[in-house]
């Protein structure tokens, strides 16, 4: 009986090099695995596999040298393990994000939380090309937001609160772009310098900043054969609706406008950059 290695592919099992071997991928999300799940991929891996896992450059598991025959066998052991099988090609991949708020005292975002609400909107979404998410939670972008289809990353609008003000200068040797000064006991913010890293607000011993957390978002960043940065068209996101709508405007551009094979980036280049950033614009003025 014929192999449908386009089915398996999607499911997840990427042919070898060795015949009728497949590295499996597994779905991750955000970079998070419980010790139950640890522990069964490590089963799967020695009972099934070759001993060993092999960690990817996106956060994600797979187990190499897993048998044509054995297939069904290991889908139905992950899954009493709480492990299910990623994707590969054509589709929305795992979504990626580093440690974020919860953990990192850098962090602006509660990042893994968003990548779960991604992961449940988009992942193995069908698309003309591959589309990645990656979303880190500061400006120290671990995890390189830019090279992704779509990057989200952590940030934070602030206002200075004058009465609890202590007059320190804290923040200000805090601030990394020099966006801060102090001049006759008041303290300025230059917006156009500010780059919504929320450094003066985590350094401030009097909590005499207002916060209003949100998201800088980039567009068509690619990191293979061609390298290019992702690029931002609203400086500040401010609510997770909005960037909801903003992803689902992005990606039903890419879905609609795209050739067969082409990467984001490139489609957004051939429609053209105006009419892209139009449709962004619309969805964050709910338009």
């Amino acid at each position: 009986m014929a192999v449908d290695y386009a089915t398996l592919k999607k499911g997840g099992f990427m042919r070898q090099k060795q015949k009728n071997n497949f590295s499996l991928r597994l779905r991750v999300v955000g970079g998070n695995l419980t010790s139950k799940q640890l522990a069964r991929i490590a089963e799967v891996s020695e009972k099934y596999g070759d001993g060993y896992v092999h960690l990817t450059s996106r956060q994600s598991v797979e187990i190499p040298f897993i048998k044509l025959e054995d297939i069904d066998d290991v889908k139905a052991s992950l899954a009493e393990g709480d492990v299910s099988p990623g994707v590969c090609g054509p589709r929305v991949r795992t979504i990626t994000a580093c440690q974020g708020s919860a953990v990192c005292p850098s962090g602006c975002i509660d990042t893994y939380s968003l990548a779960k609400e991604l992961d449940e909107r988009y992942f193995a979404r069908e698309l003309p090309h591959k589309f990645k998410f990656g979303i880190t939670g500061c400006q120290n972008n671990c995890l390189k937001a830019e090279e992704n289809d779509l990057g989200i990353k952590g940030a934070m609008k602030v206002q200075w609160r004058e009465n609890d003000c202590i007059k320190c200068g804290v923040c200000i040797k805090a601030c990394r772009t020099e966006a801060l000064s102090l001049k006759d006991g008041k303290i300025s913010l230059d917006e156009q310098k500010c780059n919504f890293c929320g450094r003066c607000v985590k350094a401030c011993p009097a909590d005499s900043w207002d916060v209003t957390s949100g998201y800088i978002v980039s567009f068509g960043g690619l990191f293979g054969n061609s390298i290019c940065k992702g690029e931002p068209i609203i400086p500040f996101v401010e609510s997770q609706d909005k960037l909801m709508k903003i992803c689902d405007a992005a990606i039903t551009f890419f879905d609609e406008n795209a050739l067969a094979g082409e990467r984001f980036k490139f489609t957004i280049d051939r429609v053209g950059k105006d009419k892209f950033e139009q449709k962004i614009l619309e969805a964050y003025n709910n338009e």
